[in-house]
């Protein structure tokens, strides 16, 4: 990549496009927010259907559209550190390795959908947050607490779902973004819509040249370089008696990162580079047929490929490498009872499939199983309950029942309550079972979670909530030095916290705050889990209308244990973003995004005889046209 900036003068030349002194970063507003908007925001992730957030008897907050528009060049783990209750931990900048803690749970105790469809990979149990793209993405869910009920294994912290964009107009549009470490972003895209069929393509280009990636002294060491590319497609017919979509999309590219060099002792002597390709497909096909006013019949073929090629020998001259499969195919009827009570019955089969050489340890297998689930929904002006039984069928592990019961009573006018009672299960991933670390004699992780909350309008648009729960989880799969980094099984583990929210929302000025405490401990020992900070707190304080906005974005992380290894803490952290946008023309917006304002390089986390570190300052600048 040939074009050069020098980081004082983009800024200064961000500042002079935007006109302001400083610009800020709307994070989640309307560009014409209104007094209590965010109550009527709708969301499917919590009940399968479209429904009021405030209505939800669970904690659940969203990216919004805007956001994801104005930053394509963000990727989806720092749109994510925008919440309280996640702990994102990335060893680096583009393309680096992401672990999303939610609630202090562990980093494969969430579950990552894209419309219904599971992104977790068959081998880690982990999304591959960094290498997924959000230019398709309508807006983002969060969903605290466990969800295993409607979605089986994998969410006993809770569920992060991509909801794509389905087209309601035709056009097209184009958007370039330039920004500092020679990162730029394209996207090209084109909307069909016209008698209820639509038709949506997209297409885009990311490259970095990346940041240093640990604070090791030397010179030879690169920063952690970064290649990607991919595109998505979408074609479908929304009518009231039945629909159908088949939605495709790709994303592949080379991510450059950071290996240690040991001597025979296991001592660290250097770093070096190394590189490696990747790849995922997700296809997702989709249909409804209503038999009547009140039956709807709804199914869902998905698959979801992820694949991860070494380009440098790791280990006795070998290649690793990580293919993973999921396949989905999920039959649900929803039967509307009468106006307050609703029903939601269905079926889901998953087969996952992993082929993985690494460390010298080669596996090649696949599991199956089937789950039966029933929910019952019962929704008045006053109160809302979800009650809700799964039965799961593990080729390896045999039946597993779990249910939930959640309420939200509106006590007052502005004031409701709710609470949320759950149990959840987690199935071990390949590497846990077969992999070099592996042990095929775990067990399965259960939980069983309680949490209460209320949320309150007070007056001159101010809102407040607070949420209290424990999470207790039953042999909790780990890997530490004391075993040699193979897995375990915990006896228990124990994660108790709490959530507080204050917002304020004007006609066009917002302020809103965030605050999380977690303690995550091992039961038996009392020790803090790694990579917990027990303390996060979030401010976002802005003005957004339709012509232009500003705000920025605070987020304070506590220090956090990293018991992987003895006596190392990761200190606390302070982040800063800012953004802004203007609309020169009702076709043309352009926008400045700075990740990091002061650019301090902040530990995330600690292997191999050094520290890994954020990805520093980004400011970039772009624009979008419509056609």
């Amino acid at each position: 990549m040939s074009i050069q900036f020098q980081p004082t003068a983009l800024v200064g030349a961000i500042a002079l496009a935007m006109g302001f002194s400083t610009s800020v970063f709307a994070t989640e507003s309307q560009e014409q927010p209104a007094v209590n908007a965010a109550l009527d925001t709708l969301v499917v992730t919590a009940t399968r259907s479209e429904e009021k957030i405030g209505n939800v008897p669970a904690r659940i907050s969203i990216i919004e559209p805007h956001i994801l528009e104005q930053s394509p060049i963000a990727e989806l783990p720092h749109l994510l550190m925008s919440d309280a209750s996640i702990n994102m931990v990335q060893s680096g900048g583009y393309g680096q390795i992401a672990s999303l803690f939610m609630r202090g749970t562990e980093s494969d105790h969430t579950l990552v959908l894209r419309d219904g469809v599971r992104l977790n990979t068959a081998s880690s149990g982990m999304a591959s947050l960094s290498f997924l793209d959000t230019t398709d993405i309508q807006q983002i869910e969060v969903l605290k607490g466990p969800a295993s009920v409607l979605y089986g294994t994998d969410a006993i912290g809770g569920v992060v779902q991509l909801v794509s964009k389905t087209p309601e107009k035709t056009e097209a549009f184009i958007t370039g973004e330039i920004g500092e470490h020679n990162t730029y972003k394209s996207v090209i895209g084109a909307d069909l819509a016209e008698n209820s069929i639509y038709a949506q393509i997209r297409g885009q280009r990311l490259e970095s040249d990346g940041t240093q990636v640990t604070d090791f002294k030397d010179a030879q060491v690169n920063a952690g370089a970064y290649d990607q590319k991919g595109f998505s497609a979408k074609f479908g017919v929304e009518k009231q008696q039945y629909a159908a979509s088949v939605d495709y999309s790709e994303n592949q590219g080379t991510s450059t990162y950071v290996e240690s060099v040991n001597d025979a002792n296991w001592n660290l002597i250097g770093l070096k580079n190394v590189s490696q390709d990747f790849k995922n497909e997700i296809l997702n096909v989709k249909g409804r047929v209503n038999l009547s006013d009140t039956f709807a019949l709804h199914a869902r073929l998905s698959q979801f490929k992820d694949d991860l090629e070494q380009n440098d020998s790791n280990f006795m001259g070998q290649f690793d490498f990580a293919s993973s499969q999921t396949r989905e195919a999920e039959l649900y009827a929803k039967l509307q009872l009468n106006s307050a009570q609703q029903i939601l019955i269905g079926t889901q089969h998953q087969n996952i499939q992993g082929n993985v050489l690494s460390y010298g340890q080669k596996y090649e297998t696949d599991l199956d199983s089937l789950g039966y689930y029933f929910q019952h929904q019962y929704q008045t002006n006053t109160l809302n309950t979800q009650v809700g039984i799964r039965v799961e069928d593990h080729e390896k592990y045999g039946t597993h029942t779990i249910g939930q019961a959640a309420a939200r009573y509106q006590l007052l006018p502005q004031t409701s309550l709710y609470t949320n009672v759950g149990t959840a299960f987690r199935s071990p991933n390949l590497n846990e079972l077969y992999s070099s670390s592996g042990n095929p004699n775990l067990k399965p992780e259960e939980s069983l979670s309680f949490e209460i909350g209320l949320d309150q309008q007070l007056n001159h648009g101010l809102t407040t909530g607070i949420t209290l729960y424990r999470n207790q989880v039953d042999h909790l799969i780990d890997a530490t030095e004391a075993t040699g980094y193979s897995f375990r099984n915990l006896d228990r583990a124990i994660f108790e916290g709490s959530e507080l929210y204050l917002n304020w929302q004007a006609p066009h000025a917002f302020i809103k705050t965030g605050y999380h405490y977690v303690r995550a401990k091992d039961d038996t020992t009392g020790e803090d889990l790694s990579r917990r900070p027990r303390q996060k707190a979030t401010l976002t304080l802005g003005w957004a209308e339709e012509q232009f906005g500003l705000s920025t974005t605070l987020t304070a992380n506590s220090s956090s244990d990293n018991s992987a290894y003895d006596d190392v803490r990761i200190p606390g952290h302070f982040n800063v973003d800012m953004s802004g946008y203007y609309k020169l023309h009702p076709a043309i917006k352009l926008f400045t995004n700075i990740q990091n304002v002061s650019d301090s390089k902040y530990r995330t986390a600690y292997g191999s005889g050094s520290y890994y570190i954020n990805g520093g300052r980004l400011a970039s600048v772009g624009v979008t046209v419509k056609y």
